[in-house]
């Protein structure tokens, strides 16, 4: 039995958050990646992503998504693959800028996010993750 479950965690009321679909399109991206395991999901305020880029990659200033892997084991079974943090206001502004819509950069963020948690790591890698997101993009006409 596959076992997928996405956690979305956003209290922000501006601007305003396609949450249903953008938990249908993770489970989406870990089915396609062959991923099984629950992953959270936080939509958060730029103020908060500037808290968690300073302290955990020592840049000051927010970011638009930052992921978190883990990998540890649930208890009952399953695995916790890790956590994905995206700023609302920087991927709105974004998507105004690329004359897209909020979901769409979300659905950009999100996938850019699990496949961090699926191990890439377009820093290290030589250019493999960035192919590879690249094709999924293309796939979900993301591009």
């Amino acid at each position: 039995m596959k076992y997928r479950e996405v956690r979305l965690h956003c209290r922000l009321k501006s601007p305003p958050i396609p949450r249903e679909e953008l938990v249908t399109f993770t489970l989406d991206v870990l089915g396609r990646l062959k991923l099984e395991g629950e992953l959270g999901l936080r939509v958060c305020s730029t103020r908060t992503m500037a808290s968690f880029n300073s302290r955990f990659r020592g840049v000051k200033g927010s970011t638009n998504v930052l992921a978190f892997p883990c990998g540890d084991e649930l208890p009952g079974g399953g695995k916790y693959l890790g956590d994905i943090l995206i700023a609302a206001p920087v991927a709105e502004k974004s998507a105004r800028e690329a004359g897209d819509t909020l979901e769409n950069e979300l659905k950009r963020l999100v996938l850019h996010g699990v496949l961090h948690l699926a191990g890439y790591d377009h820093e290290r890698d030589k250019g493999k993750m960035a192919r590879k997101e690249r094709g999924l993009r293309r796939e979900w006409g993301l591009a």
